[in-house]
């Protein structure tokens, strides 16, 4: 084999299977970072949201006080759901966005390969 043949071999197998697992890694990596972020901000707000009622439940006195909380609570769990329903449209784009490069990668390979082996 004459070192042109053995260059053009490296050369098809780089771009064939080297370069696309590279670039569904690629794809992979950054899809669970803005997943795992997504999902570390929610965690947060919502840890922020109980522990704020907590304390607001530690200053009950009275009935007013009372009243106060229980209001609060209410709001509180709204934002919640509104936030929760925020959350999910968010992991939904990133879910479809990446099904969408995902596809678009496979259909490149393919493309690669039938033009590799005309």
């Amino acid at each position: 084999m004459s070192k042109a043949t053995t260059q053009q071999a490296t050369e098809q197998f780089e771009s064939l299977f080297v370069a696309p697992a590279r670039n569904v890694g690629a794809l992979n990596l950054d899809y669970t970072e803005k997943l795992v972020a997504a999902q570390f901000d929610a965690v947060r707000a919502l840890t922020d949201m109980g522990l704020a009622q907590a304390r607001g439940w530690l200053d009950v006195r009275d009935a007013d006080s009372l009243k106060s909380v229980v209001a609060s609570q209410q709001k509180a769990s709204q934002d919640m759901g509104e936030r929760l329903r925020g959350d999910a449209e968010k992991i939904m784009s990133l879910s479809q966005e990446y099904a969408q490069k995902s596809q678009k990668l496979a259909e490149d390979g393919v493309k690669a390969a039938t033009t590799a082996t005309k």
